[in-house]
């Protein structure tokens, strides 16, 4: 199974292609653009290290939301 994860972009660098996302929770990391047309504050999915798709940030809030419950749940039954 194949899985994107939704991120913020916060820098940006055209003329390399790359952009700085955060993935909430202090987790950032460097990702390559050339594939979409995005700006700073814009959210991405991001596969592989590739921003393959723009988000409004209402999907991107709900597929955050879902991924968080996802998380929560495999927590708790690891505690059990």
């Amino acid at each position: 199974m194949c899985l994107a994860i939704p991120a913020r972009v916060i820098d940006l660098d055209i003329s390399k292609g790359v952009a700085k996302v955060d993935f909430g929770e202090g987790v950032l990391r460097e990702v390559d653009v050339s594939l979409v047309d995005v700006k700073v504050g814009e959210y991405v999915l991001i596969h592989a290290g590739y921003a393959i798709q723009t988000l409004s940030p209402e999907e991107a809030e709900e597929t955050l939301r879902i991924w968080s419950e996802i998380l929560q749940a495999e927590k708790e039954l690891k505690q059990k």
